[in-house]
Parts: C-alpha cells; structure tokens; sequence
C-alpha cells in the first residue's frame, strides 16, 4: 500500500483504500490520475454492485415461493413488512393502480439492492482489500498496486448511475400517461405559463429541474455512504496504531481501546444510516415518478 521500503501513513493508507479497481476500455488494468475519466470503469463497484443485486433478487425470490397462506415464519415475515411498507408509501404517491404494479416492485428492489450495498460498510476494512491484495501477489503483480474498493454505494460514478436510472423511469411515464405532445407542451408550458416567449425560459428551467434531481439524488447517498467509510477508516487507523504500539505508557493501549469502543458505536449507528439512505432513495424515487404522472 506504500511506497517501497516503509509502512503506509495515514494518509497513504488512505489514499490507498479510495483507490478503484478501475480498467479502461481494452480491459487493462489502470489508475486513475484526474478527477474526471471517462475512458475509465470502477471494475470493483461493477463487480459487487452486481453480485449483490442478485443476492437481493434471490432474497426477493425465495421469499415469494417460500409464502405461504398460513402462519408465516420470520423470514417471510420480515420481506412481507419491507413490501408492505414500500407498497403503503407507494399508494400515498402514486395514484395510477397500473403504474404502481411496476414501480412498487422496483422500489422494493431498489430500497433491498441500496441496503445491501451500504451494508458492505459494516464489514472489517482491510478484509477483501487484504485478500484482493495476497490474490494480487501472487498472480505476480506488484501487491501496492492491489486496489479494491467494496462499497458500490460510495463510488459516485454508482449513485449517479441509479439516479440516472430513475430520471429514465420518470421520461418513461411522462411519455406514457401523457403522450409525446403532453409532455412536450408541459416542457415548454410550465411553470411560468403557455406563452410563446416564455417558452424558451419554461424549457430552461424545467432542464435545470430534471439535473437538480438527478445529481442530488444521487449524491446523497454517496456522500453519507463516503462520509461512513472514511470513519471507518479512521476508526481502523486507531487500532493499526494500538497493534504497532501495545503500550500504556506510549497511549498505543488507549488507541487500541478506542478502536474498539469508537468502532462499535459508529457500526451500531451506521446501521441506522444506511438503512434511512436505502429508504431516502427509495422515497426519492417513489416521489419523481410519482411526479411525472401529474399535470403542470
């Protein structure tokens, strides 16, 4: 993780777990040197975005064939309070009955998929980094070089790809419920009035409307997903210390303790947190396409 010939500081331990697994387009392995790269893909935000989104559509599938008419077990009962709950918030939203047998399920899917993805947080730091990093080795790559990065939901280029995903479903229902030249009137037509010189002016800001959702939908959950793992960061440096230093007279014995007391209150409150981002997300996207079946 650092330089040849000594351990990582701080801040390069750091700057070594923001690091991506990225590729570019030919499919070699690379590292990003601006801010903003196209040319390149966050291989490892690909790789467990997608691997648990199946994991959540199993769940989801299990619990549908396991339903039984009877007294439910606790599995099935705790996916039948989340569906409930999805589908409630979805009738008080979205009023076509048509619409909703598409898009509680997708909210459903989206609130399981995001839940899963932020609970990547609560496992140890260094885990599959470190395990990525012996694999690494000994496919004899330089190990310093084995960068992995395994929550999806704190990787912008992720939340921006969801919430982009929902801005498509709400151009979707717009078209649908009220027709191409429906919602073209009301993109020039709203929300100053259907008066040719305005239009330009409606057009504008029903643009800057539709960027404005989108980017901060998007990046609320990054950055509370980035802000919790960063702390986790920090909470792992504490205890790195404490193993170097295991000693009272040094504090390396406070650290250690702290480590270990910080490290249990933040996962005991970040549990709270990336289950009210999964259900902001989820509402978020309830209420935009509740929003393209109204009338401007």
């Amino acid at each position: 993780m650092a330089a040849e010939g000594h351990a990582p500081n701080a801040g390069e331990y750091i700057q070594h777990h923001l690091q991506h697994m990225q590729v570019n387009f030919s499919g070699q392995a690379v590292k990003q040197t601006s801010i903003v790269d196209f040319s390149l893909f966050n291989l490892d935000s690909l790789i467990y975005s997608v691997i648990l989104g199946v994991i959540g559509c199993f769940i989801l599938w299990r619990a549908a064939r396991k339903a039984t008419s009877g007294v439910p077990g606790r599995f099935q009962a705790a996916v039948e309070i989340i569906a409930e709950m999805v589908e409630n918030q979805a009738k008080g939203v979205i009023h076509n009955a048509a619409s909703r047998k598409v898009i509680s399920p997708l909210a459903l899917t989206v609130f399981v998929w995001i839940f899963l993805m932020n609970f990547m947080d609560m496992l140890p730091v260094d885990l599959l980094p470190s395990a990525w990093t012996q694999v690494y080795a000994s496919m004899g790559h330089d190990a310093h070089h084995a960068y992995m990065r395994v929550v999806p939901t704190a990787d912008l280029s992720t939340t921006l790809g969801l919430s982009t995903s929902v801005l498509l479903m709400c151009f979707f229902y717009s078209v649908k419920i009220k027709g191409v030249g429906g919602w073209t009137h009301e993109l020039l037509a709203a929300p100053f009035g259907d008066k040719w010189f305005l239009y330009p002016v409606n057009f504008l800001m029903q643009m800057i409307e539709f960027a404005a959702k989108t980017v901060s939908h998007g990046m609320r959950l990054f950055g509370n997903m980035f802000a919790g793992e960063l702390v986790f960061m920090l909470i792992a440096l504490m205890g790195g210390v404490w193993a170097w230093e295991l000693n009272p007279l040094t504090g390396g014995f406070w650290l250690g303790f702290g480590h270990v007391v910080a490290g249990t209150v933040w996962t005991l409150f970040h549990i709270l947190i990336i289950t009210l981002q999964a259900f902001i997300f989820m509402m978020l996207t309830l209420i935009y396409t509740g929003q393209a079946h109204d009338s401007h």
